[in-house]
């Protein structure tokens, strides 16, 4: 039997810091596709209901829920962009927009990788197309002198592209989604002919992504909004649920990192309550408020995104410097780098909630956690 080159490149999900979706969970993908016979828009890779199904979940085919939504929300995402307009999911750093973003790519599309990272520094040709300057030296502009960027290969094949913080790109690059989004063509001056237009595919459409924390730094123009359709992506509102996603999230990055131990739940329990309290969510037990107090929300992203680097931190720092399950102790440690950054306020407000609420909630982990509030910076 042949054996791969250990010179090969190993594109399973286990070699890769972060596969994308569409090789995540590729057999969950292959399940739907067999299993659906609804109707699917044109240059859909799967239905509306098949793809509600993979991002939300579906028990009786085993496809698991990949993010903490409500379904009226991800069904408007997909008739929105079954109607071809395109779609903006807009809300505060960390909620998962990036995430929700990719899954609705591959669900469309089959794959998540036409992405745009939005940046003062990117220009219109590095999201429409290059050219190979050798190339355009020896033989001028040609379609093989041509080197095809994310928006032109969408419109080309009919698949979704993604353009993330949108907000953060100049205006100039904004504006040229105009034509894509509205007629659905894109010109090509250097080319004549039929070359010199290049019309979209079915299935071709554009997800932007935008933190309410950037607004104003480059405001969408009217006319771009006009063609979006804006829907926004909520925190977690409730406990039981985001401790399940931290949880779930942090023990996939731990055995990716080669550690056989998953932070165990009481800690986990420590770092979601703290992230809640923070940001001014409801703790587990204490309804629509807090029973003890309200705190001062800090100016540092308290996103369950970021609970979930926290934990894998945490079973980071307690396996390969002591080879044990992470403890209060740690989490002080490993929390201390995500809240406090370079603002002294939030330093003090760190200091004060170990002052105000974790030496009032009772319990083991909780007292743990009180008594290693030295370890603050």
């Amino acid at each position: 039997m042949a054996t791969a080159s250990k010179t090969s490149k190993d594109t399973t999900p286990a070699a890769l810091q972060r596969p994308p979706a569409e090789i995540l969970y590729a057999d969950q993908l292959a399940r739907l596709r067999a299993k659906d016979k609804d109707p699917r828009p044109p240059g859909w890779a799967l239905s509306l209901k098949a793809a509600r199904s993979f991002i939300l979940g579906d028990a009786a085919l085993d496809i698991a829920p990949k993010i903490v939504a409500p379904v009226a929300s991800i069904e408007r995402m997909l008739v929105t962009l079954a109607t071809g307009r395109g779609l903006m999911l807009v809300g505060e750093p960390g909620t998962a927009k990036s995430m929700l973003s990719e899954l609705l790519a591959t669900a469309i599309s089959g794959i998540s990788t036409l992405t745009i990272q939005g940046g003062a520094s990117i220009t219109e040709d590095q999201i429409k197309y290059g050219w190979n300057y050798a190339l355009l030296i020896n033989e001028g502009p040609s379609p093989r002198a041509m080197v095809p960027a994310p928006l032109y290969t969408g419109m080309q094949q009919g698949q979704v592209v993604r353009f993330e913080e949108i907000t953060r790109a100049p205006l100039e690059v904004q504006d040229c989604l105009l034509g894509m989004l509205s007629d659905r063509v894109m010109a090509v001056p250097e080319l004549s002919g039929e070359h010199g237009m290049l019309y979209a595919r079915e299935g071709f459409n554009i997800i932007a992504t935008a933190n309410t924390r950037d607004r104003g730094v480059n405001e969408m123009s009217a006319a771009l909004k006009r063609r979006f359709d804006f829907e926004t992506v909520f925190p977690i509102l409730d406990f039981d649920r985001e401790l399940a996603l931290v949880q779930e999230s942090s023990a996939r990055l731990l055995a990716q990192s080669g550690i056989p131990k998953t932070v165990p739940e009481p800690v986990l329990e420590l770092l979601v309550s703290t992230f809640r309290d923070l940001r001014g969510a409801p703790a587990k037990g204490d309804g629509g408020g807090s029973s003890d107090g309200a705190m001062d929300r800090l100016t540092a992203v308290m996103s369950t995104a970021e609970a979930v680097n926290v934990a894998h931190a945490v079973g980071v720092r307690a396996w390969f410097l002591e080879q044990r399950e992470g403890s209060p102790a740690d989490l002080v440690d490993c929390i201390a780098g995500t809240v406090v950054k370079d603002n002294a306020d939030d330093r003090a407000k760190l200091r004060r909630y170990f002052e105000q609420k974790a030496a009032k909630r009772s319990g083991t982990h909780w007292r743990a956690y009180y008594e290693a509030r030295h370890r603050l910076p």
